[in-house]
């Protein structure tokens, strides 16, 4: 999750394709073609478009996998063979929150793979939901293009029965993106367990979660939603894998403030800018272990903690690396954390009187939250955070997305309505 608070400060701590109508529910194809049902009818002329489909490599149905809770007509045949025996190209996997921030990151590794990607999106997606379907088309190409609603359970499994064929994977990379309390729960909880459902519904026997590092100290209202849903992703029955990733800070959520730095003001940071450190990884390369959760063995049913390259940097080190690129004397403006227990104790009083208010005290939690909590991991122990076990993974580097952003701004950096 990225969140933005005032000064930008809080958030670094934390080929046209083609489309089918069926049951008036969109179905896109931009690289592959499903199996087609006999019922599918198509916005082209018919022989026309029956050529274009006979130079279209197509995908043989995969049988189901697993078997839904709700679902017993086929408890008595044997299993099929597990998906992990399969080349790339026959494993289906299921990807909801792709046009999120990690998640088109995720869709693209998984199709340079040669996955199978069917790519569930709203058909308003990015910033205030200013991207239509044929530009969610465009971000997603190589995938197959899924539109439908995960916080509808129905809809979405009939969006995912639609296309005639057996889920082996489901890789869910939805999350809030306030942290809200009614959202967390909404989105982090409830559209994260229907896209459960949906996917063991039609043969997912795999999970793989994008979660977050800072739940293993739940303090805030959508880490406690989150972990419901882990806990309950863990109790599936002994035939169903999953893997849980928990990164660290994205390397996106600490660029807030390199275009106030360029102006030639202060960078902020609370306190002394040493209260927290994290070890940042980019998400090219946190999308390359997602991807890596697929299929090796030794990432079943573990719960995955993942950083980037090199030492854990507090926001003082954060900031010094950012004047360097600059090749500027470093500049700070130290703000008093408990400024913010202020605010917070205020908000917290209002919200007696007037409910509605709460929203904005959790909002002021989380931002207290990142401004004092490691993204690392918590030693249980010590009860520190512990930079040397926290793992590190991939090759690209805070310094090098700093030079990026100096050179390119922040340009397709920004965050939708939510993260799904």
């Amino acid at each position: 999750m990225s969140l933005s608070f005032p000064f930008n400060v809080i958030a670094s701590y934390t080929l046209k394709p083609k489309t089918f109508l069926r049951d008036s529910k969109l179905v896109s194809r931009s690289h592959h073609s499903f199996p087609l049902p006999s019922t599918l009818q198509t916005h082209e002329p018919s022989s026309k478009n029956l050529f274009k489909l006979t130079k279209i490599s197509r995908l043989e149905p995969i049988s189901s996998l697993g078997i839904s809770e709700t679902d017993t007509s086929s408890s008595s045949s044997s299993p099929s063979p597990s998906f992990r025996n399969k080349p790339p190209n026959e494993i289906n996997v299921l990807v909801v929150g792709s046009t999120g921030y990690i998640g088109r990151f995720v869709v693209k590794e998984l199709v340079k793979r040669g996955f199978n990607v069917i790519a569930v999106a709203r058909e308003k997606s990015g910033v205030r939901g200013k991207n239509d379907k044929e530009e969610t088309l465009k971000q997603l190409r190589g995938s197959n293009v899924c539109f439908s609603d995960v916080t509808d359970l129905n809809s979405l499994e009939q969006s995912v029965e639609s296309l005639g064929l057996g889920i082996d994977v489901v890789v869910s990379c939805i999350a809030s993106r306030n942290g809200g309390i009614k959202d967390s729960w909404k989105i982090d909880y409830e559209a994260t367990k229907n896209s459960l459902l949906a996917g063991k519904k039609h043969g997912a026997t795999h999970f793989v979660l994008l979660s977050a590092i800072c739940v293993q100290k739940p303090l805030l209202e959508f880490q406690r939603a989150k972990l419901k849903f882990e806990s309950e992703l863990m109790m599936q029955d002994s035939t169903f894998t999953y893997s849980i990733v928990r990164p660290t800070a994205f390397f996106k959520s600490l660029g807030g403030q390199v275009e106030i730095v360029k102006d030639g003001k202060p960078y902020v940071m609370f306190g002394d800018g040493k209260l927290c450190a994290c070890k940042p990884i980019s998400e090219e390369d946190l999308a390359s272990f997602i991807a890596d959760c697929v299929l090796e063995e030794e990432k079943i049913n573990k719960v995955l903690p993942v950083g980037g390259p090199g030492k854990a940097l507090t926001p003082l080190e954060q900031g010094e690396i950012l004047f360097r690129i600059l090749g500027r004397e470093p500049k700070f403006l130290r703000v008093p954390i408990e400024i913010m227990d202020f605010v917070i104790g205020v908000l917290d009083g209002v919200a007696k009187v007037f409910p509605g208010v709460a929203e904005a005290a959790e909002f002021g939690k989380i931002g207290r939250y990142y401004a004092a909590e490691s993204m690392l991991i918590l030693d249980p122990e010590t009860g520190e955070y512990s930079e040397e076990m926290t793992p590190s993974y991939g090759k690209d580097t805070l310094e090098d997305f700093f030079e990026k952003v100096v050179r390119e701004g922040m340009a397709g950096q920004e965050l939708g309505e939510q993260f799904f």
